[in-house]
């Protein structure tokens, strides 16, 4: 089973990308409090498609605090250099909004669609 289900907070802005008409991709980095508030954090990028990457880049920034629930996605490509690098994110199902602004700013959740 590839369930991921992460709390934290965007360590970027959300990034949105056309990929072809009627598809768009957003990606962020959210960081992840470690069990033990003196370890730091985990770094984990998640990905976003379609709708929820538009509401996502609308309403998301920087320190925004979300619950995302997902799957693990493994890719690789190469680099302007030639080199071979790999990398594995979380492809968003699900994402909860969990700032505490008015309902007229922003969404609570946005489901992909």
């Amino acid at each position: 089973m590839n369930v991921v289900a992460l709390v934290g907070n965007l360590a970027t802005d959300v990034e949105l990308k056309d990929i072809a008409p009627d598809k768009k991709v957003a990606g962020f980095l959210l960081a992840v409090d470690r069990p033990n508030k003196d370890a730091g954090a985990d770094f984990v990028y998640v990905a976003t498609w379609n709708r929820q990457a538009e509401v996502c880049d609308e309403y998301l920034s920087k320190g925004s605090r979300v619950a995302v629930d997902g799957r693990l996605r493994s890719r690789s490509w190469e680099d302007e250099d030639g080199k071979r690098r790999n990398a594995i994110e979380v492809v968003a199902n699900k994402v909860d909004f969990l700032d505490t602004r008015p309902r007229e700013e922003s969404p609570f959740e946005a489901v992909a669609s």
